[in-house]
């Protein structure tokens, strides 16, 4: 969790010659083995998890994810078994679900494959407890917050010493760890991955809990600031793909001037049915669980980033996901120069960039940059009843 990914694979490594047979151990470590890019070895890992402990349902979803199914496998049969089995909890049934969607999906049995996501979102959503109206609220006061803030006279000491953060944000699966990798490919610049300091150190000023006077912004950039250069790796430049920071732009601007603000879109309906599709370990992604609770929040989404382009205008940087995939030299061009770095063709390669990728992207992010993939939502259009039509006549 703190990005110390070698030491992390040093402590898996001890658990596990103390203790050989501690599934939970590497079921972990695959996940971090996979956070490396090791990929053969996560899967090995992984494998090792369920042999010693088959009815390991979370083991069996991270598997699941990692490879490609080209047939009802050994694994497969034993998901099943999970899947009919009365006793399995409705925890372990979730991620069977999600796992099992994934693999029928892979042999192309879509209408199978959504059965599965509808029963593993329902259950997902049970378990936290999810309401529209508590985003609703949040949202407003995100935006009534914000005239205050920016109405401070708070004025910021900018010491070049300092890392300068650049914010990746949009959606979750918008393209954000991509963004990460093309930038962080880039000598000049650490990539720290999804940071929760924003939130952590300024979701009370930016919701108006906390009173808005300069020594509450302050204490949010001394605070953000210190956290960011334990992530620096000692450059100067450190990007932040933390994909729900998009909430904190008011306070991000004003309090960080120097930072840089990067918000990745995508395709409507692909990111939505994305995040459908993505059984999340953060318990703060209710809305994920619903079709219908992801196109309210979406719209949310876009009500607020197009007050913080109105209130803030040339402050964000629009990045179009499926543009990048389309002419990706000329639009990492465009992004490498808004940034103010000089050009370094590494950062046409982010298969070849070797830092750690904690997100639900890391297999993909290993790959290179591909076209398609918001075009998968699609296979699933027979069984959606138009819920994802809406979204224009790019998605005809």
């Amino acid at each position: 969790m703190l990005g110390r990914i070698d030491e992390a694979e040093t402590s898996y490594r001890k658990a596990i010659a103390l203790k050989p047979d501690f599934a939970e151990a590497h079921n972990n470590f695959g996940n971090t083995l996979q956070e490396m890019g090791r990929l053969d070895e996560a899967e090995a890992s992984l494998r090792r998890a369920i042999a010693m402990k088959p009815d390991y349902a979370e083991a069996h979803r991270n598997l699941a994810t990692m490879k490609k199914f080209s047939s009802e496998d050994e694994q497969f049969c034993q998901m099943h078994a999970l899947y009919r089995d009365p006793a399995s909890s409705e925890k372990n049934r979730c991620h069977i679900c999600f796992a099992l969607a994934k693999a029928t999906e892979d042999l192309g049995d879509y209408a199978t494959a959504f059965q599965f996501y509808a029963e593993g979102n329902a259950l997902r959503k049970k378990q936290l407890g999810y309401e529209k109206a508590q985003d609703s609220r949040l949202f407003e006061k995100l935006k009534a917050t914000y005239p205050p803030i920016t109405a401070n006279t708070f004025a910021p000491t900018i010491v070049a010493s300092e890392p300068a953060p650049i914010f990746i944000v949009g959606m979750p699966r918008s393209g954000t760890t991509l963004v990460e990798q093309i930038i962080s490919s880039h000598p000049m610049v650490t990539g720290a991955g999804e940071l929760g300091f924003a939130s952590q150190f300024g979701s009370s000023i930016a919701v108006g809990k906390t009173p808005v006077n300069a020594e509450a912004l302050t204490a949010f950039r001394e605070q953000y600031l210190s956290a960011l250069r334990q992530r620096s790796e000692g450059k100067t430049i450190v990007t932040d793909k933390m994909p729900q920071n998009f909430q904190f732009l008011g306070l991000i601007v004003r309090a960080l001037p120097e930072s840089k603000i990067i918000h990745v879109k995508r395709d409507p309906a692909a990111v939505c049915w994305a995040n459908y599709t993505q059984y999340f370990t953060s318990g703060s992604l209710g809305y994920c669980y619903s079709l219908d609770d992801i196109l309210h929040y979406h719209e949310l989404y876009e009500d607020l980033m197009q007050y913080w382009h109105e209130a803030m205008p040339n402050r964000i940087y629009d990045l179009d996901y499926e543009a990048l995939t389309e002419r990706q030299e000329e639009e990492t061009r465009n992004l490498i120069n808004h940034l103010g770095l000089e050009w370094d063709y590494a950062c046409l390669s982010p298969q070849d960039n070797r830092r750690g990728v904690a997100t639900a992207s890391a297999a993909q992010v290993r790959q290179k940059v591909y076209q398609g993939s918001s075009e998968k939502w699609k296979r699933y259009r027979p069984y959606l009843n138009g819920a994802l039509d809406h979204f224009g006549v790019g998605n005809q």
